[in-house]
């Protein structure tokens, strides 16, 4: 009989406010950051990513994934799927408003929004590049607004939100 081996999958329960759940790792300064993701496709409920350069619990950059946007019928909201935020004083609802579609892009690919899908974050110096199951194209990039070049890492879901990791792997340079 073939043993089937599960992979470790972090689970978080929606809760009030946005969430870090940090990693026990050294600062990350620059690198790539991997992992696989799941939300759910319920309407400004399932908000999933990723942050870095974490100062505390106010003060850190981050990229994240709304599913429930993937296959939205309405264009706008396809180009609502993948985030960039950098806290405090850029968080989504002024970068929308300041520049419309230049932090938030589509994924760029017919993703089912419950199902896992791959994600590679790229941090530079000045760009942030965020890839999506293995595509070579980067479905948003953009220059960093942190002023912090270092810090920790976290898993990150928005308010009320939830979402499973899993697979997560770091490479610095």
């Amino acid at each position: 009989m073939k043993s089937v081996s599960q992979k470790p999958v972090l689970h978080v329960n929606p809760s009030p406010g946005s969430g870090l759940i940090k990693i026990k790792h050294r600062d990350f300064q620059t690198g790539e950051i991997e992992f696989e993701v799941k939300g759910e496709d319920v309407f400004q409920k399932s908000f999933v990513g990723f942050a870095f350069h974490i100062e505390n619990d106010t003060t850190y950059e981050a990229i994240y994934f709304r599913p429930f946007n993937f296959r939205a019928v309405d264009e706008l909201r396809k180009k609502h799927a993948v985030q960039y935020i950098s806290l405090p004083g850029n968080d989504w609802p002024a970068l929308r408003e300041s520049f419309p579609l230049k932090y938030e892009q589509p994924i760029g690919q017919n993703t089912n929004p419950v199902d896992w899908f791959k994600v590679r974050i790229k941090v530079g110096p000045k760009m942030i590049a965020v890839y999506v199951n293995d595509s070579a194209k980067p479905c948003l990039e953009v220059a960093s607004l942190g002023n912090l070049n270092t810090g920790k890492i976290a898993f990150w879901v928005g308010n009320n939100s939830g979402g499973d990791f899993r697979n997560l792997k770091i490479s610095q340079d």
